[in-house]
């Protein structure tokens, strides 16, 4: 049995206090960092990490606003008091979990690739924990193929989705094959930055699969179902020719109206070329062997 060390334990606590209800309050938050108890991200791939201020205000988040920066400035007054996460489906055990049972897990800093379907990249240094991780608390039992995750529904906060003709259907479903979610890449993050998420990159916890475009990346997580069938996801659903399941970063299949084959880095001017799975086709391209990825797309 490991004991946590008195002086992590208060510091994780404190986290708690300041930051599980109220994750949205980066400005408290920027004096406490030492609250935040991760392990470093070694960067052994020397990747040229964003600036933070493109990072956090050039994002997409439909439920605020289809304009970039202006879904940043709306999405200040979420409020994410109170916040749980309802698990079930095909598990033993099903879960409601608080943003105070979220800190429990281990947490660490993943420097990742973040590629948009829309051509424009960029690099986070994430913190959050391993989705496996808790995947195996929920135990999943063998009719359990697939996961379905679920963004909060809420009209009062989202001015989309109380729009009289709303941009998409709401609330915004993503899903993962079970081995996607198992691998070791994919990851809960709650805070970038080595700061607590903002609310327009997603708070207070949201999903990142680094070799799938970004829309698969699902923001501020309300729901976790384990199913049996491949669940629909919510671009799947808005347009079938354009956005497939997987959505898996490939230069050598097109959207139908642009091309995946160069990227623009927030901040860049010139492009570059695109890399095959966003540059981790070592880690996960065994995961789609004999797979036509141009029809799996």
């Amino acid at each position: 049995m490991t004991i946590t060390p008195e002086n992590l334990y208060k510091k994780r606590r404190e986290f708690m206090k300041i930051g599980a209800g109220a994750l949205i309050s980066s400005s408290v938050l920027a004096s406490k960092l030492s609250a935040f108890q991760f392990t470093n991200d070694t960067n052994i791939n020397k990747l040229q990490i964003s600036d933070e201020e493109l990072a956090t205000n050039y994002v997409n988040f439909y439920e605020f606003s289809t304009d970039k920066r202006k879904a940043a400035s709306l999405a200040q007054n979420l409020n994410t008091q109170g916040w749980k996460i309802d698990i079930s489906g095909e598990v033993e055990r099903p879960l409601t979990l608080s943003m105070e049972d979220i800190l429990k897990f281990p947490l660490e800093e993943r420097i990742y690739r973040f590629r948009c379907v829309e051509t424009w990249s960029m690099v986070v240094p994430w913190i959050g924990f391993e989705a496996r991780r808790l995947i195996e608390l929920a135990k999943p039992t063998s009719e359990a193929k697939f996961i379905k995750f679920t963004t909060l529904f809420d009209k009062n906060q989202f001015p989309d989705q109380d729009a009289l003709f709303p941009t998409i259907d709401y609330p915004y479903v993503e899903g993962l094959r079970m081995d996607e979610a198992l691998h070791p890449l994919t990851l809960f993050a709650i805070g970038m930055y080595q700061k607590p998420l903002k609310p327009q990159n997603g708070s207070p916890i949201r999903l990142v699969v680094p070799w799938k475009y970004g829309f698969k990346s699902i923001k501020s997580i309300v729901k976790i179902e384990f199913v049996k069938d491949q669940p629909k996801s919510t671009w799947e659903l808005a347009n079938p020719r354009e956005y497939g399941f997987y959505a898996n970063v490939n230069p050598n299949v097109s959207h139908p109206r642009w091309s995946q084959a160069n990227e623009r880095t927030l901040g860049d001017f010139f492009t570059k070329p695109t890399l095959m799975f966003n540059g981790y086709e070592k880690e996960v391209g065994y995961l789609y062997a004999n797979m036509d990825l141009k029809v799996n797309f």
